[in-house]
């Protein structure tokens, strides 16, 4: 199977990248910086000499966005929602014009397009599409503008020979140096990853390993198309998660941060506390009915996982520059 990957230099994409080239699968990077033989460059918001990789390929997965690790000014929200839509725009172009499009495109979304909850779950059918919840910041409608649109230029690209998948992906859990896993695990060493603001809110989080076996499943079932929520079926509050990452790292205490001390951490890691304060209880409604099963359904047995392996990765000696990182 051929596979591109516009955006396929974050986390995520790495992780794709990785997974779908051990199993056998031609895999083509779409990127800014095109380093490996395998990638090749674009701007994110034109058609160029990129969009030869599309024609004839079996799946597009676009991943393609400025990344939500970052402070939200006014400035970075713009860059959050054009790099999205300019790039799921100029994907469905890259695709009407193929004289061979691919069967099925792939688009990243989001689990933040919910509503801020407690009370309920959120599914595809039932789940309240957010940005009018009362009492949150209002800057948080933003990201659910975000997502809308984002999905929305997927939706409207006129590319009747190719099934469209939005993907409502919560947060992917793996081991990879910089991810959301390594930075909650580092907290977790330093003794600083008690429950924040209380730590009622939920989390919403899918095993590195799930969200490629869920990405395969939806390229081989025909039936799918429109929103699909990549999440394990069991999302948990704050202060469980976080006692259980504790747990799988040995470290038996971890200190509770209050509303402002959150602000502050996020400010100093350059994040927004949206990332750590809103609720995201998110479940695969669409996955589990078509009879997905999860290697990693709860959060105990998957944290324990990837901290093995992060303990792997850290004892294994770092690439030299300029060594190859597309490998297995």
């Amino acid at each position: 199977m051929k596979v591109v990957l516009p955006g396929g230099t974050g986390q995520v994409g790495r992780i794709l990248d990785r997974a779908l080239t051990a199993a056998g699968h031609e895999v083509t990077v779409v990127t800014r910086h095109p380093v490996q033989e395998h990638e090749v460059g674009w701007d994110g918001t034109t058609l160029g000499d990129w969009a030869t990789a599309i024609d004839g390929c079996d799946a597009v997965i676009n991943l393609a966005g400025r990344s939500v690790s970052c402070r939200y000014t006014t400035e970075n929200l713009q860059a959050m929602m054009d790099s999205r839509v300019d790039s799921a725009r100029v994907v469905g172009e890259a695709i009407a014009v193929a004289a061979q499009p691919p069967r099925v495109w792939l688009q990243m979304s989001t689990a933040t397009i919910y509503a801020h909850r407690f009370d309920a779950a959120h599914d595809e059918a039932t789940g309240v599409i957010g940005g009018t919840e009362p009492g949150v910041p209002d800057y948080w409608a933003y990201s659910v503008d975000i997502a809308k649109n984002w999905e929305r230029a997927q939706a409207e690209a006129s590319t009747p020979g190719t099934r469209k998948v939005a993907l409502r992906s919560a947060m992917v859990m793996s081991p990879d140096r910089g991810g959301v896993f390594s930075v909650l695990s580092r907290l977790a060493r330093l003794g600083l990853g008690g429950p924040v603001g209380g730590g009622a809110q939920y989390v919403s989080w899918i095993h590195d390993e799930d969200f490629v076996r869920a990405v395969e499943f939806l390229i081989a079932r025909d039936e799918f198309d429109g929103p699909v929520n990549l999440a394990s079926p069991g999302p948990l509050p704050q202060r469980d998660l976080m006692r259980a990452l504790r747990s799988a790292w040995g470290v038996p205490v971890g200190l509770p941060a209050t509303r402002w001390m959150a602000e502050v951490g996020a400010f100093a890691l350059r994040s927004d506390t949206e990332l750590l304060l809103k609720s995201r209880r998110v479940v695969p409604g669409r996955l589990s009915a078509a009879g997905f099963t999860f290697a990693h359904p709860d959060w105990e047995t998957a944290a324990e996982s990837l901290v093995r392996r992060a303990r792997d990765l850290r004892a294994a000696p770092r690439r030299t520059p300029g060594q190859s990182s597309h490998t297995v």
